[in-house]
């Protein structure tokens, strides 16, 4: 079993781990309806389903 030879410091292991950062999520404003949501997915706007400016779906509502 393979192990290391000499013992790695606190500062030596933190060091390498200083790279793992966390990343802001990208978000566009669409021009059609002026919503903000992540690019390339379809997102909800007055039950209807927009996807690149266009609306894919409309939700039914029950009268």
């Amino acid at each position: 079993m393979a192990h290391p030879k000499h013992r790695i410091s606190k500062t030596r292991k933190r060091k390498r781990r200083t790279h793992y950062k966390a990343t802001v999520t990208q978000s566009t404003v669409c021009q059609t309806t002026g919503e903000i949501h992540l690019p390339h997915r379809a997102y909800w706007v007055e039950d209807k389903l927009y996807y690149n400016g266009k609306v894919l779906l409309e939700k039914e509502t029950a009268e």
